[in-house]
This record gives structure tokens, sequence and C-alpha cells, in this order.
């Protein structure tokens, strides 16, 4: 038997099933079946089994695995379902953009990195880009700066039609993040929080709704205070959100007495916390007292200001410990240093007086202990009236508002207050643990704001992804079938196109997702792709 193609004039040749046989001496040939209506996938399948090519041969057009589709098709499914999709629009440098957040949840690294990485993946079939270089993605940065607006606008408007209303309180707080290298436009010295020393930064203001989710981000120069960057959030709320009555929320030390002003002229509430030194200025004036800071919020009226106090047992005794531990460290280093100057004879006792003593006002302990010299051994003088200062306020903080008692009661100011950690765990996230936003490479500052604007729609995709996984197989901590989103997204690398060979012609076909991977969609809400699809290429 063979597969016969006859031309059929000005149709499509017929395609039939023959076979030959001897009749007295005579070679004839007849039609078994008409194959024209099977597809030619079909066909040639059919074609390989008359050959023997299954015959335990080698099959010459065997699939072929190609490249991973799973992570990129998940995460623009989360994208989309957050509005990302639609925000950004569909032009090739909106594409590109997209390209740049969801490769910064997957892949981290820098935009030539990123050009390696997309050489793996399905980019033109999930995202439909056509192959693109370093600097088309610098130019997507660009445009991400000049259009954050916009693009903040929209995505804010459909995070408010899945909450259901708009936020009545949001959560700002600040960071900063380190350079490498000292040509940015934006880099300087100032408060490094990442412990950086010698390296340039900048500072960055990212404003949330209460369960953390990103609303926008702002990058200042490194040396900008922490309360003067309140005032351009203030404006953003009232003018780019529409926002006339919200509560802010800010840590202790950000808004100050000029962003309180700020804030009352707006016709915006607050809550944020005293400082140490403001918490014994009242403590003195006896506008406080002591046997006020209990487990339970309480409240204290400070003219047009409520004042909440409250004492947290776990944090006090962690502090205790944390002094104590700090204290044995010292008498350590004090016992060896000593011990290293008895043993050589060219050691200077000075010296070790100088680090030993800047080591302790490093670690704040200063204020209650002195080092001292006698002859070449060092001792720490310690008093026990001033350590018992110092510890008065451990566990102990104040929280200053103006919202009126009837819209929040103490213990619901106090809540909001700890919603903070939602802002302190969505830095972590964009600096180290997932997304790795830093160190910073760039130069332009609008390449700067572009890379920080990236990463903060980065981190609602990735926060996107963590809540479905954790609704569906609980979290890490408490089971052992959860996964974290890095692990969802390795599972899903596996989900490779396996492209075919057909008459001249490539066709790319999605594989069944494996239980794992059908599990892990199933947990993001993404359908998995119909098995189906192929994309017919030329050979």
């Amino acid at each position: 038997m063979y597969i016969a193609t006859v031309p059929n004039r000005n149709s499509p040749p017929a395609i039939l099933l023959r076979e030959s046989y001897r009749e007295g001496g005579t070679v004839k040939t007849r039609t078994l079946a008409n194959l024209t209506s099977w597809p030619a996938v079909r066909v040639a399948a059919l074609k390989r089994c008359l050959r023997g090519d299954f015959d335990g041969s080698e099959d010459p057009s065997a699939p072929v695995s190609d490249r991973i589709f799973g992570v990129l098709f998940a995460l623009k499914e989360l994208a989309s379902r957050l509005g990302m999709v639609s925000a950004l629009g569909q032009t090739r440098v909106a594409k590109l953009a997209l390209f740049l957040v969801l490769a910064r949840v997957a892949h981290q690294g820098s935009r030539l990195s990123a050009v390696r990485w997309a050489a793996d993946h399905a980019v033109a079939e999930v995202l439909g880009l056509a192959p693109f270089d370093e600097d088309a993605l610098y130019t997507a940065l660009d445009w991400l700066a000049t259009q954050q607006e916009t693009i903040e606008k929209k995505l804010y408007r459909a995070y408010v039609r899945r909450a259901g209303q708009p936020p009545i309180l949001v959560l700002y707080d600040v960071t900063s993040s380190y350079f490498e290298g000292d040509k940015n436009e934006l880099a300087a010295y100032g408060h490094n929080r990442d412990g950086k020393q010698g390296k340039k930064q900048l500072v960055i203001g990212l404003l949330t709704a209460p369960d953390g989710e990103p609303l926008t981000v702002t990058v200042f120069k490194g040396n900008t205070a922490d309360p003067s960057t309140v005032a351009e959030h203030i404006e953003r709320i009232k003018t780019r959100f529409k926002i006339t009555e919200v509560v802010f929320v800010g840590d202790r030390g950000m808004v100050k007495a000029t962003g309180k002003t700020a804030l009352t002229d707006q016709g915006l509430r607050y809550i944020t916390a005293l400082t140490d030194p403001q918490i014994r200025k009242l403590l003195k004036r006896d506008l406080l007292q002591l046997d006020l800071f209990d487990e339970t919020a309480q409240e204290v009226e400070h003219g047009t200001r409520r004042l909440i106090l409250r004492r947290n047992e776990a944090r006090q005794h962690k502090e205790a410990h944390r002094r104590q531990d700090k204290l044995a460290k010292l008498h350590r280093l004090v016992a060896e240093r000593n011990a290293f100057v008895q043993q050589a004879n060219r050691a200077t006792p000075e010296a070790g007086l100088r680090q030993l003593t800047q080591w302790a006002k490093t670690h704040t302990l200063t204020a209650f202990l002195t080092l001292t010299l006698q002859d070449t051994q060092l001792t720490v003088e310690l008093d026990e009236a001033k350590q018992a200062d110092a510890a008065l306020l451990d566990g102990c903080y104040v929280l200053e508002t103006d919202v009126p008692p009837e819209a929040m009661d103490a213990a619901t100011v106090d809540a909001r207050y700890r919603d903070l950690q939602h802002v302190e765990r969505d830095f972590r996230t964009m600096k180290t643990s997932l997304l790795e936003m830093r160190p910073i490479f760039v130069r332009k500052a609008t390449h700067t704001c572009g890379h920080v604007f990236a990463a903060m729609l980065a981190l609602k995709v990735a926060r996107e992804g963590e809540r479905g996984l954790k609704a569906a197989l609980g979290t890490t901590e408490h089971s052992a079938q959860a996964l974290t989103l890095k692990d969802a997204l390795s599972a899903l690398s596996r989900l490779c196109f396996q492209r075919h060979e057909v008459a001249g012609q490539e066709f790319l076909q999605v594989p069944r997702p494996d239980q794992r991977q059908t599990a892990i969609l199933t947990a993001l809400g993404v359908k998995p792709p119909a098995i189906t699809k192929r994309h017919p290429t030329k050979v």
C-alpha cells in the first residue's frame, strides 16, 4: 500500500490510499480509500507507518522540544487579570515594557541578560514580539518612565473595580537602593539602609492600599530626607487618584510637622508614630505615664490630637535580649583584645580602645557604658541607672492621629499602623527576595525611574501569583504541598512547545501539562492552554 497524490486541475489534489497487485502477469492498482479530507499531520503519520518508520527505527519527523512556553503564558495571564496588559497597550514598545515586567518576576538580571533569556522562551507566540536587542529594552524603560502616570491611573481604576470601593486608608514608606558606579543622574550619598558604605544610592517612596497592593512608586535623589518625600505623594493621592477622604499612614519620623500640616491642608487624616525623644519629652512633662503602656492600646488626648499608647511584650523581651547579647559580645571582644595585647609586645592598647569604643557606639551601647584603659588593659564601666533608663521604653510606642474616635477606635488605629509591615514586605520583595531590583547599573534618570517602575509592576504580578498559590496550596510554613512562586515558575519552565515538521512546514504544538503543572495553573487561576493549538511556519 502507498499514498498517491493525484492532480485535480484547479482544485486541491486528491490524496488516495492505494495498493498494487498482479492479475495475469499485469500490475494493476486499486484505490482503497480517499484521504483528501484528512489533516496533513494524519496523512504524514500514515505515510511513516506505511514506510515502517514505527518498526523500531528512528523517526526522522518526531517532535522536537522547542522554547519554553509555560512561564510567560502564566505570568501574562496574571498581568492581564490585573488590567496591566490593557493599561500598557498593544504597541511594540508597550509589549517590550510588559516583557521587562514579566522577566523581572521570572529572571531578574540586566537588560542584556533578559535578551539572552528571551531566546529560550516563547516571546513571539505569547507576547507577539519580534526579536529585539538590549537597546530596545532601554527604549522601553524610557517609555515606562514617561507613561507612568497614565499607567498608574488605569491600574488604580482596575484595583478599585476588584476591591469594590476606593481605599479609605493608604500606607506609605521609603527605602533606599544602592548603585554600582557613580555616574547615575539621581545617585547621591545619603542614609544607606542597605549597609553598603561608600555606595551612592537613590531613595524610593512606595504608596500602597491597606492590603499592601502597590499604587504608585516615586524615585528621589539619594540625599533626599524621608519626610520631604511625603508632599509629592499627598499630591498624587489628590490629583492622580482623585481620593478626597483618606487616612495616610506613615512610619515614625516620616510624617513630621510639615507633613502633618500638608495633610491637614488637603483635608486628609494621618496616623504616625512618635520618635523615642518625643515620647521621653512627653513623659518628663507628665503628659504621659509609664503605667499607661499596656498590651492593649490605651488612648490619651493631646490637644486636637489623639495619642495611642501600647507596649508589645514580645518586642520588649526581644530588645532586652538583643541588648544583653551586645553586652556579652563586647565583653568577649575586650577579653580577646586584652589577651592579644599581653602576648604581642608591639601591640598598641590605644588602638584597641578606639576600635572597641567605635564598635560600642555603632551598637548604641555608649549611652550607659564607657571603655577605659588601665595600664595596657581595657575595662568596661557600666552605669546601671543609665542602662535602666535605656531600657525604659523597650517595646513601647506611641501613635499620633487626627482621625476622630467615632471613625477609628484606639485598637483599630494600632492595627492600621501595624499594617505598614505590608509595605516593608513589598520592599523586601522588590529589592532582594524575588525581584532583585538592586544593585542598579543604569545611568540616565529616565532609565532609573523606568527600572523602579517596572519592579513595582512586577511586584503586582508576583503578589497576584502568591495569593493564588497560598489560597489553593497553603503556605510553606504549614503545608508540605505548598509552593513558592519561584517553585511554581520552575515547574512551568518544563512546559515547552513541541515542533513538528509535516509536508515541508513546521508546526508548534503545546503539550498537555502534567499533573503538577495543571495544579499550579489551577491555583493561579490560569486556564491551561489548548493542546491542539499550532503555529505554522515555513521550514
